[in-house]
């Protein structure tokens, strides 16, 4: 390691210690640790939303995707743009700031719970949560390491102990506020060298136009085993109804671009800003950065392969060693000067350290508020202390899982932790916000029935998670339910998601709330629809 690069590196690590302790000094009670005590402007909420939205799994694993499957993945910018960002902010933040602020909610399973009036919603979710997510939590540091692995030449396991390290001191100690304080800066470090990886790339090839091009061209050279399975090459889309249609469509795009609206450690954001102005204004610089980190990261894994086969003769793929998260590494240490490479281990850095300061912080606050910590009378110090010790659990547990996943993980494992969530919690959610006439009983069946969707699926019929857990062929002799097309490429959530809906409709419409819950939700629906200020 030169001086540069460890001069760099001292610099974003005292940054992230500093923000971290500013945090930890400004985080007296449960509603500073939880939701930021409301009072985030709309630039920091913003970039933390966008920061923790845009982690390595985006960058390093979607990016790879884009490596092998070609500029089709682009459709997940727009439903990024459109559902992740204008959608949730204006549609869904609004009401959930307001209805948060109004029920005095720190957490998104809290939110829930007492829309419903619940508290086995709030626990349910809470574990669910706790459980679902160090999956995702262990892909994003697996992404962020194999960058550093093949940057600086450390060992995998060192660069995820060190990671792990760095990022639990700020959200132990500092909360959401350290989350959010230290994903502004992050957020504004990945953007910057995402815009420059971009404008480096289209230069080196020509501008867009050519880029665009060259890769086009190369259609020729596409996977034979891609083509085989509907792919029809690296800038135009899969044959419809294809087993490849159906992973793209399914999996990488309606999964993560559907499933961001349902994600707990992103709503819980919209209940950390003053007013709905806030997220008015935000919604502009968070549509900005999240175009920015994605289009950048599908554009360059998607061009790296003109890059290697004119220098090589290998698709980026081979170059990665086989392995898809590590296409982005591998492409810029080849490509771009050393200055630069440096610049981007802190965007990955930012990147990871964003999004998994949030999820520890989210699977500490599930476990002990919501699951253990749910007496309205408990000691606030002794909350604090509980949620700490459930960040530092949740800590060891992605570590763990970090070091025992397979290769290729990453964009898989964000898929199922975003599916798993629009299926749960999606129908609820939307039905807190805009349909009174939900029920108790039509919550719970809806959220239960999407949890044991999703995961039947992910046992007996999605052939990526089936065949390598191995239950399916223990119990019935072969290693998914159903052979035929195409069942065994059809995401988990696009079965799941409709069961949880019209499991919630129905049960709602079967179903009545006793008269002082009505009363309780007509004020409700009173006290907070089109409210800008409450």
């Amino acid at each position: 390691m030169d001086y540069l690069l460890a001069i760099l590196i001292f610099i974003y690590v005292a940054l992230m210690i500093i923000v971290g302790y500013i945090a930890y000094r400004q985080s007296n009670t449960k509603e500073d640790y939880l939701v930021a005590g409301r009072k985030s402007n709309s630039f920091v909420m913003a970039l933390s939303y966008g920061a923790t939205f845009i982690s390595t799994a985006a960058i390093v694993g979607f990016g790879g995707l884009a490596g092998t499957n070609g500029l089709g993945i682009l459709w997940l910018v727009l439903l990024n743009i459109t559902v992740g960002i204008f959608g949730a902010f204006v549609f869904f933040g609004k009401r959930t700031r307001s209805m948060g602020t109004y029920l005095n909610c720190l957490t998104f399973p809290e939110f829930l719970s007492k829309r419903f009036n619940s508290k086995f919603i709030q626990r349910f979710t809470g574990l669910l949560i706790f459980c679902a997510m160090p999956i995702y939590a262990a892909s994003v540091l697996i992404g962020a390491a194999r960058f550093l692995e093949t940057t600086l030449a450390i060992d995998f396991n060192i660069c995820i102990i060190i990671l792990a390290i760095i990022i639990g001191f700020y959200v132990i100690f500092g909360g959401i506020k350290g989350v959010m304080y230290t994903d502004a800066l992050q957020g504004s470090i990945m953007f910057i060298g995402m815009l420059i990886l971009l404008f480096s790339v289209y230069h080196m090839f020509g501008g867009v136009t050519n880029a665009h091009h060259l890769l086009a061209n190369m259609s020729s050279v596409f996977p034979e085993s891609s083509l085989a399975t509907g792919a029809t090459g690296w800038t135009t889309f899969p044959t419809t109804g294809s087993s490849f249609w159906w992973n793209l469509v399914t999996s990488i795009i309606m999964g993560v671009g559907i499933g961001a609206v349902a994600q707990p450690q992103l709503a819980v954001r919209f209940m950390t800003v003053k007013s709905n102005k806030e997220l008015n204004r935000g919604v502009l610089i968070g549509g900005i950065f999240v175009f920015v980190a994605t289009f950048t990261a599908y554009v360059v894994g998607a061009l790296s392969n003109v890059y290697f086969y004119n220098t090589t003769g290998q698709l980026s793929i081979t170059a990665a060693g086989g392995n898809v998260d590590s296409i982005i590494s591998t492409f810029i240490n080849a490509t771009m000067p050393k200055w630069f490479t440096y610049v981007f281990l802190l965007t990955l850095l930012s990147a990871a350290m964003s999004t998994i300061s949030t999820q520890f912080h989210l699977q500490g606050s599930s476990i002990a508020y919501d699951v253990i910590g749910t007496d309205e009378k408990e000691n606030k110090r002794s909350t604090l202390s509980l949620t700490r010790i459930g960040i530092l659990v949740a800590i060891i547990i992605a570590v763990i899982l970090a070091f025992i996943l397979p290769s290729n993980i990453v964009a898989t494992g964000t898929s199922i932790f975003f599916g798993i969530c629009a299926a749960t919690f999606l129908p609820a959610y939307i039905c807190a916000l805009f349909w009174k006439r939900t029920t108790k009983k039509g919550a719970i069946a809806g959220i239960l029935s999407g949890t044991v969707a999703s995961l039947f699926a992910l046992i007996f019929t999605y052939q990526k998670t089936a065949a390598g857990l191995g239950i399916c062929q223990l119990l019935i002799g072969r290693s998914i339910l159903f052979t035929s097309m195409p069942w065994a490429y059809v995401d988990p959530m696009v079965i799941a998601l409709p069961v949880s809906i019209i499991v919630t409709v129905v049960v709602s419409l079967l179903t009545k709330d006793t008269d002082e819950d009505k009363a309780r939700i007509d004020v409700l629906f009173d006290k907070t629809m089109g409210s800008d200020h409450v």
